[in-house]
């Protein structure tokens, strides 16, 4: 293997949007804080729940158009 041409990895903190945080090694500088949306504790698949995103009313939207 050639050497230094590997990125370096440090320790970040992952925070979701459901409030949990973890922490996981990435490429991102030392300290830097990782903000996601969806986590294994908030993701249906992994809950058995439907969470239905909405961006900007589009689901209203399309309960509307199609009278559900």
């Amino acid at each position: 293997m050639k050497a230094d041409i590997h990125p370096n990895y440090h320790n970040v903190k992952v925070i979701c949007s459901c409030g949990t945080q973890f922490e996981t090694r990435s490429t991102l500088s030392s300290g830097d804080e990782m903000h996601v949306d969806v986590c294994s504790q908030c993701h249906p698949f992994y809950t058995g729940k439907q969470k239905i995103v909405d961006t900007a009313g589009q689901v209203d939207k399309f309960n509307r158009r199609f009278a559900f």
